[in-house]
């Protein structure tokens, strides 16, 4: 079956084996936040269970380390700078008016053309107008709120405001229902199920049948609701008979909210929300697709968010066209080998750039090395150059190996640099009007300009 997306065309399997996708993704949630990453205090054993049935990834990495950025990273696969992005999030750095541009090929558009009913239930917070809504971006369903629960109390249905004040909360509660219905409406199609929870955003609320019930306070009541709500989700599934044929991904948009750090958990990595430090960009990922991805994986190869796309692609068997004039380039690899298992191929990510949630590249990781481009405060040496971090023998990253290394340091230093000329020759603008005000981000303190040497 054959679909046309821009200029090019969408190839997909017969919808009676097409596999659905749900994919959900945590707000503000820490890599140690769950029992299955290490959580001592929060209990979550529907997502313990998600795990063992599927793939448990420990080197997963966000889009980027603050939530607009990030989610535009999830839905076109690239990385956040070429759709646009210079720092910040809507409404903090970024004008309401402003966002995901209408020309960016998202993933919804994709699952859509190949015969997909689609579905966003959650936080969007990729433009408030009607010309940046998720309607316009390849979502025929929508029950949402257009910011963070902090910064809006409306939740919209399509166009049509359905609550104002909406109850914090129950939140979460209202999104599970909605997906639920979604869940049972679609059983006998194809669907794609984007749910992107508010929780556990602050203000973390508890919802009144979990006040109390867990032993970290509000924020471990949300996130323990959070784990049973994927439950009810799970057992539509088991429910109407479609679990075995549906790929179901959880994971959260960044690390930890400073203003959480009380109760929330990135260990054993440093770093939260906004820096890009581990604890900011690795965050917990969970994948499950019966029969595919063998129970009970702990993988631990380098994979990114924005993998996602091209590989439920792949999964679903739609062949992605090339991104059409005014899309960003795509940045994410296809790793479906790697969660398989088929160990004879070289996995596809070799290496990841970071940057900090005001815009500026700021690490690269390459293999199991990470080099810091910028000076940070939380890493005293970088003041006086690029420091070199090895990732799996210092965990807290305070070790710098440059000078053992430096023909490795130069080596990374060329391929950010190589990397980010290619970035920024291969962007586009965000969406909605032009905004004077936008800021410019600083450059990496120690990265130099990618030269004919570097190739």
């Amino acid at each position: 079956m054959t679909w046309n997306v821009g200029s090019r065309a969408v190839v997909a399997i017969e919808p009676a084996t097409q596999p659905n996708v749900i994919l959900i993704m945590a707000d503000d949630l820490g890599y140690g936040d769950l029992s299955c990453y290490g959580s001592e205090i929060i209990k979550t054993p529907v997502l313990d269970k998600l795990a063992s049935k599927g793939a448990r990834l420990t080197s997963f990495y966000a889009g980027c380390t603050v939530c607009t950025p990030s989610r535009m990273a999830l839905l076109t696969g690239a990385y956040p700078w070429r759709t646009g992005w210079r720092g910040g999030v809507i409404g903090y750095g970024i004008k309401p008016q402003n966002g995901l541009a209408p020309s960016a090929l998202t993933m919804a558009e994709v699952f859509q053309e190949a015969g997909y009913q689609t579905a966003l239930i959650g936080k969007w917070h990729l433009g408030d107008t009607p010309e940046l809504s998720p309607m316009k971006q390849g979502f025929a369903t929508t029950f949402y709120i257009n910011k963070s629960n902090n910064q809006t109390k409306k939740i919209w249905r399509g166009a049509k405001l359905v609550a104002d004040p909406f109850d914090n909360r129950r939140l979460t509660e209202q999104f599970t229902n909605e997906a639920i219905a979604f869940i049972t409406k679609n059983r006998n199609r194809p669907f794609f199920l984007y749910l992107p929870l508010s929780a556990p955003h602050f203000p973390a609320q508890a919802h009144p049948d979990w006040k109390g019930k867990s032993q970290n306070e509000a924020y471990g009541d949300v996130v323990e609701e959070l784990d049973s709500r994927v439950g009810e989700i799970l057992d539509t599934l088991s429910l109407h008979k479609i679990a075995e044929n549906t790929v179901v991904v959880f994971l959260s948009d960044n690390g930890v909210e400073p203003g959480q750090r009380k109760w929330a958990q990135s260990k054993p990595y440093r770093g939260m929300k906004w820096d890009a430090l581990e604890g900011g960009n690795r965050v917990p990922c969970i994948i499950r697709w019966p029969q595919r991805i063998p129970a009970g994986q702990v993988v631990d190869s380098l994979i990114a968010t924005i993998d996602l796309f091209p590989t439920l692609s792949h999964a679903c068997g739609i062949e992605l066209p090339t991104p059409p004039q005014g899309s960003p380039k795509r940045d994410g690899v296809n790793i479906l080998n790697s969660l398989v298992g088929k160990t004879n191929q070289a996995h596809p990510r070799s290496s990841l750039l970071y940057w900090h949630g005001w815009g500026t590249l700021q690490a690269i990781r390459v293999g199991n090395w990470k080099l810091y481009l910028d000076e940070i405060k939380e890493i005293p040496e970088s003041e006086d150059g690029p420091v070199l971090i090895h990732l799996y023998k210092d965990f807290a990253e305070r070790t710098n190996l440059g000078n053992e290394h430096p023909t490795r340091v130069a080596a990374m230093m060329a391929e950010a640099a190589k990397q980010l000329s290619d970035i920024e020759t291969n962007s586009i603008l965000l969406g909605g009007p032009a905004d004077p005000e936008q800021r410019t981000p600083k450059r990496a303190k120690w990265l130099k300009q990618s030269n004919s040497s570097d190739e």
